[in-house]
């Protein structure tokens, strides 16, 4: 068994696994190590540091090991007592320990710059907890909340809004792991305690509207009949053939496809995974196209808007909701995968990097470093062909709309 030493070494921290209270001897200005074990089963490390303000003792988070060394602890400590001396640390939390509410300013000033550029995610984060957490928790500094706390704002939501419920308890998370990240405190109260405490039953998860793959061509037929925009039309035509998701669609740029590779590559930052996706044009993608050419009006935008910029996001979405088709432009993905899997041989590999999906499997993904764009072009050529087939024999897969336009 490891000896408790009298002052703490580098070594001892990162070695020590039995659970307990090690401080760092005399002259340490109060610095402790807690190790305990999650409900998990893992190990957790934090500093704390015992120290005197306004004459009652305080414990002061320091944050956890290995995010803070010990070194860096001793050095907070040290700055903690400067602080004090010169009056800085006092009983008043308000005056150094954020409220909850700044301390989300904070944490989304911190992602904010990993967002891509348009995206919905600070809205959504503000939304989600301006509904739902903050009117219980925003005035209350970040060291006072308890698990009973998140309790409280989680379950009137739990089994009505499961996934509403869910992305609360994420980003009230977060903001706690910034909270103990700063030395604010020692725990996360939205972690896995509460995990443990909330009831397992619930509402059935909700999948996004989607057609069988037998009816999405004459989705297409309505959507080519009805007279809409024209644009609009052409954008969710497009949206069928490549299977890409609505804001992809509606941001294409002509600068990002060439015609005579039949090759569409979409940029990083208008992807979901954060990587070029490179999509084969099949026939009925490149008649698409050339019907678009006519809408040309110099902003490079593929299917622009009657302002000249990019379609708006609810474009493609009221469109098919307003014809009653009965799926959301998301749900076109759904049933394009439905028919990969069971209409054609197509390895699974090559339709999921037809969707653009991450491989979550990292060791294999560190070795296919391919994107099996030849196979998937054939496999988009074959969903193409199928659609023309089932919207019958008469004219060829967008042929009617590109002699429209």
């Amino acid at each position: 068994m490891m000896e408790r030493p009298y002052r703490l070494s580098a070594r001892f921290v990162a070695t020590v696994e039995r659970p307990g209270r090690y401080g760092d001897g005399r002259g340490s200005g109060g610095l402790s190590l807690l190790v305990k074990h999650t409900t998990r089963g893992h190990l957790a490390k934090s500093w704390a540091q015992r120290i005197n303000i306004d004459g009652r003792q305080r414990n002061l988070g320091l944050g956890s090991w290995p995010h803070v060394s010990l070194a860096e602890a001793r050095e907070k400590c040290a700055l903690n007592l400067a602080a004090r001396r010169r009056g800085e640390l006092v009983t008043g939390r308000k005056r150094t320990v954020p409220t909850f509410e700044e301390a989300v300013e904070k944490v989304i000033a911190v992602h904010r710059a990993g967002w891509k550029d348009g995206s919905k995610s600070e809205k959504d984060w503000r939304a989600t907890l301006r509904d739902y957490a903050v009117p219980q928790l925003g005035g209350r500094p970040v060291d006072r909340i308890t698990t009973a706390d998140v309790m409280a704002v989680l379950l009137p939501i739990w089994n009505g809004k499961r996934v509403t419920a869910r992305r609360v308890r994420q980003r009230i998370g977060a903001v706690m792991r910034w909270a103990v990240a700063q030395g604010y405190r020692e725990d996360n109260p939205a972690g896995e305690a509460i995990g443990a405490a909330l009831p397992k039953n619930g509402v059935r998860a909700q999948h996004l509207a989607a057609l069988p793959y037998a009816e999405v061509a004459g989705a297409i037929e309505t959507v080519r009949g009805s007279g809409a925009y024209l644009a609009t039309v052409l954008a969710f035509e497009f949206l069928v053939l490549t299977a890409c998701r609505s804001g992809e669609v509606r941001g294409a740029r002509w600068d990002e496809i060439d015609l005579e590779a039949r090759e569409w590559r979409i940029p990083p930052e208008r992807m979901k995974t954060g990587r070029e996706h490179r999509v084969p044009l099949s026939a009925g993608a490149l008649a698409v196209l050339r019907a678009a050419r006519g809408l040309a009006d110099g902003s490079g935008v593929v299917f622009p808007s009657v302002r000249g910029r990019s379609l708006s996001e609810m474009a493609i979405s009221k469109l098919v909701r307003d014809l009653g088709i009965g799926a959301v432009p998301h749900g076109f993905r759904s049933s394009f995968r439905d028919w990969a899997a069971e209409c054609t041989d197509a390895p699974r590999e090559v339709c999921e990097l037809a969707l653009a999906h991450v491989n979550t499997n990292r060791i294999e993904a560190a070795y296919r470093r391919t994107d099996l764009f030849e196979r998937r072009r054939a496999l988009m050529e074959e969903w193409a062909a199928f659609l023309a087939g089932s919207a019958g024999e008469g004219a060829g897969f967008a042929g009617s709309t590109a002699e429209a336009a």
